[in-house]
């Protein structure tokens, strides 16, 4: 009875052992991961567990970065069955399961960015399900630009050059140059990380040209471009002016003539009238005393 005594004594130490160290155990070897758009990244998950994974549960959830107070479900492996979000399908499994919990993710996408946990249990094994996080950020080179402008175009009007891009992690930098007939960079009013626009106040001629949008992060650069023609009236030349003014004065001149002529020509003619009527008259006038002396 002795002995047996102490083997049950070492049964029981051994029992309540295990029900104070009995929770699964989960160990997260990389705490931050960063991987490229379109690269595939594993998540790391490590857990130890004294039990049978006969009943082994494993939740993996993401809570993006954009809005991190609603986590969605990535993966789950339950009693031997893999479940996938339908949205993952194709990209997201368990390489070493069951004995690690790693998930790999292919063909990354920005909107994978966020916070990871992994959840692991193992009934009958006691206390909550151990849990491990670690935060993935998915890096983007900027996507295509697209570069508006608004405004008059005629001179001493104002034109709005903007530039607007949809995507790039990390935040891409915005700039925008002239480009002819020399290159000068514009300061630009940005409206938020992924917009800016310059403004051109007072335009003429010298602001006609090629204007360019960069955008810029550590994996690449992409351009758009505005090609700004500014109408401008022909300018008057002095020599031009003196000419115009020359030919005025000389058709002036020429109608003034013209108008003298005419008078000189109607006055003439009114003279020689006036003097044909008095002969006529004398004429009349005399012809009665003739006819009067002849009948006498």
């Amino acid at each position: 009875m002795g002995r047996a005594g102490g083997w049950l004594l070492r049964a029981v130490c051994l029992v309540s052992t295990l029900l104070e160290y009995g929770a699964v155990r989960v160990t997260m070897r990389h705490p931050n991961l960063e991987v490229v758009q379109g690269d595939p990244v594993t998540l790391p998950c490590s857990f130890f567990t004294m039990i049978p994974l006969s009943r082994l549960n494993i939740i993996w959830t993401l809570a993006p970065f954009s809005d991190p107070d609603f986590p969605t479900q990535v993966i789950v492996f339950d009693h031997g069955q893999v479940i996938e979000n339908p949205s993952l399908t194709g990209r997201v499994g368990f390489p070493g399961i069951p004995w690690s919990a790693d998930i790999i993710l292919n063909n990354t996408h920005i909107s994978d960015a966020g916070t990871y946990r992994c959840m692991v249990s193992n009934p009958p094994e006691t206390g909550d399900p151990g849990i491990g996080e670690l935060a993935l950020n998915v890096l983007a080179p900027p996507s295509l630009p697209l570069c508006l402008w608004d405004g008059v175009t005629d001179t001493g009007g104002s034109v709005a050059l903007s530039c607007m891009v949809a995507e790039g992690v990390p935040t891409p930098e915005m700039r925008w140059d002239k480009l002819e007939p020399e290159e000068i960079s514009l300061p630009i009013n940005m409206d938020g990380d992924l917009s800016g626009s310059v403004q051109i106040v007072n335009i003429s001629s010298q602001n006609s040209g090629l204007y360019r949008c960069s955008v810029t992060n550590l994996l690449g650069t992409q351009n758009c471009y505005v090609n700004l023609s500014i109408y401008s009236p022909p300018a008057s030349s002095p020599g031009i002016l003196q000419g115009v003014l020359l030919t005025l004065s000389m058709a002036l001149v020429l109608l003034a003539l013209l108008v003298l002529v005419l008078w000189l020509h109607r006055s003439g003619q009114k003279r020689k009238w006036t003097e044909g009527k008095e002969e006529c008259y004398n004429e009349i006038r005399y012809t009665p005393s003739l006819i009067k002396r002849s009948f006498v």
